[in-house]
C-alpha cells in the first residue's frame, strides 16, 4: 500500500508538471497562429486519444509518462498543404519561435510562483531559529553563538524559521566567506560573523556541521497514539500508558524508549507500564522495517505531544495576498538562482554530482511529502517545477534551452544556423542528456542499496 501511494504521488506530480509545461508551449503556439497536431503526455504507444477543436488537435496520454511533447505543423517533418503553409512552425518569425519554446519552462516557473503564493497565504509551518547546545570547535562556536539565542537576520535577510536560515546559508556557503548573523540573546541584540570557508553544502547535516542545533526537550515516555492492529495494539497497550521499563531497564524519556525499540528488531520486548496508578505488563513482538540500510523495530505507537512546548518552538509564516505574491516571486527567483549556482558548482567539481537525483529519489520525496499533508506536497511540487523549468533552460541541444540558443544565434547572424551544425548539436545533446539520466539513476540505485 505504501509503495502504491508513493507511486501515485509521483505519477500525479509528473502529470501536473508535464501538462503545465506542454500547455505553455501549446497556448503560445496557437496564439502565434501555429497549428498544433498533437498534445501528448508521455511517450510511446497512446493509451487514450481524443481529437478536439477546429484543428482536430490530437490529445493523448501515452504509455511512458516521464515527459511529453507538443507536435506542431512543420515542413521539416512532413508535407504541408499549401493553404496551411503559413501556419507551419518553421515559417514563423524567429521571435515567435523563441516565444513558443520559452513558454514551456516559463510555465513551470509561473506554476511555482502560484503554488508558493497559495502556501504563503495559507501559512508555512517551521521551527523557530532558536539555538540549542552549540557544538564545540565548529564555525558557530568560533563565531560566539550561545544556546538560547534566536536568529533574526542571516546576511541582512530576515529569517523566521530554521528552513529560511538554512536556505540562505547554503547560498552563501558557495562564496566561502564570512557573513553577519544578527541574533537576540535574552532581549539583547548581538551580531556574529560566521565563517563559511569550510562549510560542506554536500553534507546531509549541513546546519549541524556548522554547529547549529535546534533546542531539544525531553518528551516523557507516555503513549499518545496506538496504531490499530499494530504490535502494541495486539499486546493491549493503550493511549495514556506511561512506559516505565523495557526488558527490565527503566526508561523516562521517549527518546530512550524509541531507541530501545529500534535496536530490538524482531526480538520480543517485555514492557512495564503505568496505567491509572497501577503497573501492567505486556510482551510485544516488534515488526521490522528497513531504514537507512538497517533493519529497525517498530511496535506502532506515537508519543504524546506537549502542545504548549511545541508552540514555543514552532511558528507559521503567513502573509496577505499582495505580500504573499511578492514573497512567492522572490522565493521562485532565489530558488532558480541557487539551482543554477549549484549546477555550476557541480560542473566545476566543487559540489559532488551525488546530489543529482533521478526518478526513484523524486518518487520517494513525492511520497514523503504527500504523507505529511497537501501543503507539504504543494511545496514539493513548487520545488520540482522550478528544477524542471531551470533545467529546460540550460543551453543543451534537445532541451528547450538548446533551441533558444539556436534562435539567439539566428537573431545575431540574421539567418538560421546550418542544418549540419544543428544536427551535430542534437547528437551531442542526446549524449549529454542520456549521460545525465544514467548518472541520476546510478545515484538513485546507490542510495537505495546503501540507504
Amino acid at each position: 500500500m505504501s509503495m502504491l501511494f508513493t507511486l501515485f504521488a509521483f505519477v500525479l506530480a509528473l502529470g501536473i508538471l508535464i501538462v503545465v509545461h506542454e500547455l505553455g508551449h501549446y497556448l503560445v503556439a496557437i496564439s502565434c497562429g501555429v497549428k498544433v497536431l498533437r498534445f501528448s503526455v508521455g511517450f510511446g504507444k497512446p493509451l487514450f486519444t481524443r481529437k478536439i477543436g477546429k484543428d482536430r488537435t490530437e490529445w493523448s496520454i501515452a504509455a511512458f509518462p516521464i515527459g511529453g511533447y507538443v507536435k506542431m505543423l512543420d515542413e521539416r517533418e512532413g508535407e504541408v498543404a499549401a493553404e496551411e503553409a503559413d501556419r507551419a512552425f518553421n515559417r514563423q518569425s524567429v521571435y515567435k519561435r523563441f516565444a513558443v519554446v520559452l513558454a514551456g519552462p516559463s510555465s513551470n516557473l509561473l506554476l511555482a510562483v502560484l503554488l508558493y503564493w497559495i502556501l504563503f497565504m495559507h501559512g508555512i509551518p517551521g521551527m523557530k531559529p532558536v539555538l540549542g547546545p552549540v557544538k564545540t570547535e565548529t564555525a558557530a562556536a568560533l563565531a560566539g553563538f550561545k544556546a538560547g539565542e534566536t536568529l533574526l537576520e542571516v546576511d541582512h535577510q530576515a529569517v523566521r524559521t530554521w528552513d529560511e536560515a538554512r536556505w540562505i546559508l547554503i547560498g552563501q556557503a558557495m562564496k566561502k566567506g564570512e557573513i553577519p548573523i544578527t541574533a537576540s540573546d535574552q532581549g539583547h541584540i548581538v551580531v556574529h560573523r560566521l565563517d563559511l570557508g569550510h562549510a560542506d553544502i554536500d553534507s546531509k547535516d549541513f546546519l549541524s556541521d556548522l554547529g547549529f542545533e535546534p533546542p531539544r526537550f525531553a518528551m516523557p515516555s507516555v503513549v499518545g497514539e496506538v496504531v490499530q492492529g499494530g504490535p502494541a495494539d495486539r499486546a493491549g497497550l493503550k493511549a495514556g500508558d506511561r512506559i516505565v521499563a523495557l526488558n527490565g531497564k527503566s526508561v523516562e524519556t521517549w527518546d530512550e524508549l524509541a531507541q530501545t525499540i529500534r535496536k530490538n528488531g524482531s526480538r520480543p520486548l517485555d514492557i512495564e507500564a503505568s496505567r491509572q496508578g497501577s503497573l501492567v505488563h505486556f510482551t510485544v513482538l516488534p515488526e521490522t522495517a528497513r531504514e537507512k540500510g538497517e533493519e529497525v523495530g517498530k511496535i506502532g505507537i506515537a508519543a504524546r505531544i506537549d502542545q504548549s512546548k511545541m508552540d514555543k518552538l514552532f511558528t507559521v509564516v503567513r502573509y496577505g495576498p499582495i505580500d504573499a505574491m511578492l514573497h512567492a516571486v522572490d522565493k521562485t527567483w532565489e530558488t532558480s538562482a541557487l539551482t543554477l549556482k549549484m549546477l555550476g558548482e557541480m560542473f566545476l567539481g566543487k559540489i559532488s554530482v551525488k546530489n543529482i537525483g533521478g526518478p526513484i529519489t523524486i518518487a520517494d520525496y513525492a511520497g514523503q511529502s504527500a504523507r505529511i499533508g497537501p501543503f507539504a506536497y504543494l511545496s514539493f511540487l513548487a520545488l520540482i517545477s522550478i528544477s524542471l523549468g531551470v533545467l529546460n533552460l540550460l543551453p543543451v541541444p534537445v532541451l528547450d534551452g538548446g533551441h533558444l540558443m539556436y534562435y539567439m544565434a539566428e537573431i545575431i547572424r540574421g539567418k538560421p544556423l546550418p542544418e549540419k551544425a544543428m544536427e551535430v548539436g542534437q547528437q551531442v545533446g542526446i549524449v549529454l542528456l542520456f549521460s545525465l539520466m544514467a548518472l541520476a539513476i546510478y545515484n538513485d540505485l546507490h542510495r537505495l542499496i546503501t540507504g
